[in-house]
């Protein structure tokens, strides 16, 4: 989407029309543990190589002809914390029951999230691939995106824009004993918290 933007001050693109990206294509990850991680996003993600040889993996679960890529590079050292980069990427699914299911089977396969938090706009599910890079696995929990982004603007936001966590498995059994969505993806309100209450890679 075209939008018109007018630089505040000067530059290059003042008085320019700015075009945004279309969508967001794919992200790629360098690893000596080719093998694993190829399986372990194929598992999280229900992805399919559209492309693999002994170098890099393209991976796929939707129209796109790659989301994933992976790259082998023999020899790197492990991602030490406490450094600057990104720290996570995310995925939503269309309904909690699709995330809690999602949430169901790779329990069942011994992965588990590292941070399960509802942050208000989102109910969300952080895991940790086998190099240590975290995804997010999200519900939006608000039909409208003007409702979410409204949300970001409130007084409950400001005092906690982290999130409250949550216990996945009572949320999986409280969406099957018939709980209505609505009302359990509701963030609760326990207060004020920062950054500094939890625990960042």
């Amino acid at each position: 989407m075209a939008v018109d933007v007018v630089a505040r001050s000067g530059g290059a693109d003042a008085g320019q029309q700015v075009i945004s990206p279309q969508r967001l294509a794919h992200f790629v990850l360098r690893t000596s543990r080719f093998e694993d991680l190829v399986d372990w996003y194929q598992t999280v993600l229900g992805a399919t190589p559209a492309f693999k040889n002994e170098l890099l993996a393209f991976l796929s679960y939707d129209e796109e002809h790659h989301r994933v890529a992976i790259l082998n590079v023999p020899g790197l050292q492990p991602q030490p914390e406490g450094v600057t980069g990104v720290h996570h990427c995310a995925f939503t699914y269309a309904t909690l029951t699709e995330l809690m299911s999602t949430y169901e089977r790779l329990r069942d396969k011994g992965i588990r999230p590292v941070f399960p938090i509802n942050h208000g706009p989102t109910t969300s599910l952080y895991y940790a691939d086998p190099d240590g890079n975290q995804i997010e696995l999200q519900v939006d929990n608000y039909d409208k995106i003007e409702d979410a982004t409204a949300f970001f603007y409130s007084e409950a936001f400001a005092e906690n824009p982290i999130g409250v966590e949550f216990d996945p498995d009572e949320l999986l059994c409280r969406l099957r004993a018939g709980e209505p969505e609505e009302d359990l993806k509701r963030r609760s309100d326990i207060g004020k918290r920062g950054l500094a209450d939890i625990k960042l890679r």
